[in-house]
């Protein structure tokens, strides 16, 4: 008779590799140490390998080449048994109940989650909202690895095997100091702007590739080498007549211009905008609830 790791095994070896400390990852497994070794060790059996390197206490926790394979498809597994257990809320009538893990990026968390948290609040009471802010790269991990059920991002963007849908689009809109703006022709061409005279965000952000694309800005003697963490820190720095930026419209609209002089201006290109969507794990039982969820962001966008 076969025998076969526990997903509790998989559970144990994927946050020791999270942690990597035998007494953190316990706690957090909500056992004792030495339970949370036994289980690695009746893991390691069964593999038939070591998957971490046997040092003293004192060296950092390496796991081996197998034992990062085996942490990798744990991941995978653990996320696959959620989903399974998840099943059994599909013979419910109403879905929208329960928790809901949902990820969103930064660029659009703050100008969405409140108003969607208020209506989700009032339209299905019985649904909790968990929420997460991080950039697209880390949601998408957490999402295949079971620790979000949906995620909301700018598209496009690789996402690796999970399914989407988009729900609206956002449009970009270049905003200039009142004083600079005095100096440049409208409708604005690049060729106006000096050199180093645009503003993004950091690569972590996906809004800077779209709006890069999306405006069709070629010129990167254009672009200034200075990097912000945030589309308030890019508007401070507009604000300020260091340059120009590209603002989503979203953002806009709920204020994050108020109180600044400011012009908002259309930027070049025919399809100044990015598209806004749901993504969620191909695996996932909870499409009914991810296709009411996604009807209301399109409320509200």
């Amino acid at each position: 008779m076969n025998k076969w790791p526990s997903l509790k095994q998989l559970h144990y070896l994927v946050t020791l590799h999270e942690t990597r400390h035998f007494n953190e990852a316990a706690a957090r497994c909500y056992v004792s140490q030495s339970t949370l070794s036994k289980g690695i060790q009746t893991l390691e059996a069964l593999i038939g390998c070591p998957l971490y390197e046997k040092k003293d206490k004192k060296s950092p926790l390496v796991f081996t080449l197998t034992g990062e394979k085996v942490v990798q498809q744990g991941r995978h597994l653990l996320a696959m048994g959620q989903d399974l257990v998840e099943l059994g809320r599909t013979c419910q009538a109403n879905q929208m109940e329960g928790q809901l893990k949902v990820g969103c990026i930064p660029t659009i968390a703050p100008f969405l989650l409140c108003d969607l948290v208020q209506e989700v609040n009032i339209r299905f009471p019985a649904l909790h909202l968990l929420l997460r802010e991080d950039t697209t790269t880390n949601l998408l991990s957490a999402l295949r690895h079971g620790e979000l059920d949906v995620l909301i991002l700018a598209l496009p963007v690789d996402i690796d095997g999970m399914e989407s849908c988009i729900v609206g689009r956002d449009p970009f809109k270049m905003v200039i100091s009142r004083h600079q703006a005095d100096g440049i022709r409208v409708p604005i061409k690049y060729d106006d702007l000096p050199d180093e005279s645009v503003f993004l965000l950091e690569r972590e952000h996906c809004l800077t590739e779209h709006a890069v694309s999306a405006c069709e800005l070629t010129g990167k003697e254009k672009i200034n080498p200075f990097t912000a963490t945030s589309l308030h820190t890019l508007v401070q720095m507009v604000a300020n007549g260091l340059g120009t930026t590209f603002i989503p419209q979203m953002a806009i609209e709920h204020g994050l211009l108020d109180n600044q002089n400011l012009l908002v201006v259309e930027p070049p290109g025919q399809k100044a905008y990015r598209n806004i969507g749901l993504v969620w794990r191909p695996s996932s039982s909870r499409l009914n609830t991810f296709q009411q969820l996604a009807d209301l962001v399109a409320e509200l966008l």
